[in-house]
């Protein structure tokens, strides 16, 4: 059995929104111009799995979210599980795999002196 504890967890640099008609099925980019907050979602996805295991690992992710009654979905994404949720939802999504022992691989912005 695959460990949430040995996860990786990375959050995709795009925001989403559902694709019309597909709601918690197919997603899409939304342009930075078009950022609607209400519909914005924000996508997950494993660093530390494929396949097989990373499907396990999201389905745990998202029973595990939706516990604590954070609405969220799988969806495929470039051949690999991605885990869609609300933007409004995200800071409790994170503390929430956090909690569960997901380790989140954060984006560093160095600012290095010339």
């Amino acid at each position: 059995m695959v460990s949430i504890q040995l996860s990786v967890v990375h959050r995709l640099p795009q925001s989403y929104r559902w694709l019309p008609g597909f709601i918690g099925i197919k997603v899409e980019p939304i342009p930075l111009s078009g950022i609607d907050e209400d519909n914005c979602l924000i996508g997950l996805k494993l660093l530390s799995h494929e396949g097989t295991d990373a499907w396990r690992v999201m389905r745990q992710l998202n029973a595990s979210l939706q516990e604590i009654q954070i609405d969220c979905a799988i969806v495929e994404c470039e051949g690999e599980p991605c885990l869609f949720v609300q933007h409004s939802d995200e800071s409790a999504a994170m503390c929430r795999l956090k909690n569960v022992g997901a380790a989140i691989a954060e984006q560093l912005r160095a600012h290095y002196p010339f």
